[in-house]
């Protein structure tokens, strides 16, 4: 079982928001694309950004039609029925963290904490199956958890404007409008248009994105957050010359999004069986390193970081997230105690990196 918490990877899905017509009985169908439609996602990506939406947004349909989510990117599909808010995304497993232990033999200090996990209520997957909504019981598609997932269908039984959400991705919300037999519903060039024109804004927003951050001295946001759910993947600054005792203050700013901005031994992207890169490896299993969910020093005490601190040069901001639903913070600071570049990557996105120069 494998969980991307990365880009989407392109797979041979359908990505056309269609209006199907089958007999009267069985009612008429659309799609909506769980993320950026296939066709789209190699256009954003150089812009370094992906889009935390769906497409579209707002689905207008009868009584009695059915709605097709198609899954493009590592979303999920919550109908809450009376529930008001999403799942979490991560919670505790029931266990302890016990014996975790730095490269020098120092235990951390979240021994004895909660083990985290992904929620296991999102480990069921209901990709491939169909399903009827009144907005009485809620409908979770669950994580995409396969190579390619089949769409899961939703037949919606009564009237209304009925909002759902995607479980990973905080404030990531859509909307399917269910209207009465007879009143007028969007055909399907116009649902075409719709869609082109929430991708033309987004990708506006994505190209203007990088250029728009100012953090202030000695901050470096990791990720961005635009307009329409456009995320950036980047550390912003991605290169930073402090003198020594400089403190660096490592602050969330992509709504959406889980990261981190930790630095030590080996490349995660490229170097999976390093000390970074077992970490990293982790955010792809059911259970989370604690070593890379965690920070790696008790908050709010300054660590003093040094090439030999944790027995090996570790720190690890933990998991920040504005997500009120995680129990993450949103920043984490640390203090340059020796001269030396520092390397540092998000172990949940290995290909977000930074460097700190300290003189």
């Amino acid at each position: 079982m494998r969980l991307h918490l990365r880009r989407p990877v392109c797979a041979a899905l359908g990505l056309t928001f269609v209006l199907a017509l089958p007999s009267a009985a069985q009612g008429a169908e659309k799609t909506v694309d769980m993320g950026l439609p296939l066709a789209s996602q190699r256009t954003f990506q150089r812009t370094g950004s992906d889009v935390n939406d769906f497409f579209p947004h707002t689905a207008t349909i009868h009584v009695g039609d059915t709605v097709r989510f198609v899954p493009t990117g590592f979303h999920t599909v919550d109908l809450p029925g009376r529930r008001t808010r999403k799942l979490p995304l991560v919670t505790p497993i029931g266990q302890k963290v016990a014996n975790a232990l730095d490269a020098a033999g120092a235990p951390f200090f979240f021994n004895g904490a909660d083990a985290l996990g992904f929620n296991r209520q999102l480990l069921r997957s209901n990709f491939g199956r169909r399903f009827s909504y009144t907005g009485a019981r809620a409908v979770n598609s669950g994580l995409p958890l396969t190579e390619r997932p089949r769409p899961m269908t939703v037949r919606f039984r009564r009237a209304g404007t009925f909002r759902y959400f995607c479980d990973v991705h905080f404030g990531m919300t859509g909307t399917v409008r269910v209207l009465r037999s007879g009143r007028r519903v969007p055909s399907a060039r116009q649902d075409r248009a719709t869609v082109r024109a929430q991708l033309a804004a987004t990708l506006r927003t994505a190209r203007a994105l990088p250029r728009s951050a100012t953090p202030p001295p000695n901050t470096v946001d990791v990720g961005l957050q635009g307009r329409g759910g456009v995320s950036f993947f980047d550390f912003v600054p991605k290169q930073l010359t402090v003198p020594v005792g400089t403190t660096v203050r490592f602050r969330m700013a992509a709504r959406t999004e889980v990261h981190t901005a930790t630095t030590g031994p080996g490349d995660p992207e490229n170097q999976p069986t390093s000390y970074l890169g077992v970490i990293a490896k982790s955010f792809e299993t059911p259970n989370l390193d604690p070593r890379g969910v965690y920070p790696s020093d008790a908050p709010p005490a300054i660590a003093p970081l040094t090439p030999t601190f944790h027995g090996n040069g570790f720190w690890n901001s933990g998991g920040l997230d504005l997500d009120p639903t995680t129990p993450l913070p949103t920043q984490n600071a640390v203090a340059f105690a020796a001269p030396g570049v520092y390397q540092f990557f998000c172990v949940i996105h290995p290909f977000m990196r930074a460097t700190v120069t300290v003189q």
